[in-house]
């Protein structure tokens, strides 16, 4: 059903959208959603920050033995 929307009827649905909402709504609604893709980038790169300093704290970890770990 949604397969044959086509370009007219793409631009059918816009000025609906636009005549229902409003240019302000719209455009503070475009507003909203660029802050959440934002926020969404900001957390996974934040995300890969913590597995890396993780995993990075495993391979810095002290695997001297304890009986050589007196001997200086």
């Amino acid at each position: 059903m949604l397969n044959n929307i086509g370009l007219p009827g793409l631009l059918l649905i816009a000025v609906v959208v636009l005549v229902l909402f409003g240019r302000g709504k719209i455009s503070s609604l475009m507003g909203e959603v660029g802050k959440g893709i934002t926020a969404f980038k900001k957390g996974v790169d934040d995300g890969t920050k913590e597995i890396d300093e993780a995993s990075a704290m495993e391979e810095a970890k002290d695997v001297t033995p304890e009986a050589d770990k007196d001997k200086v």
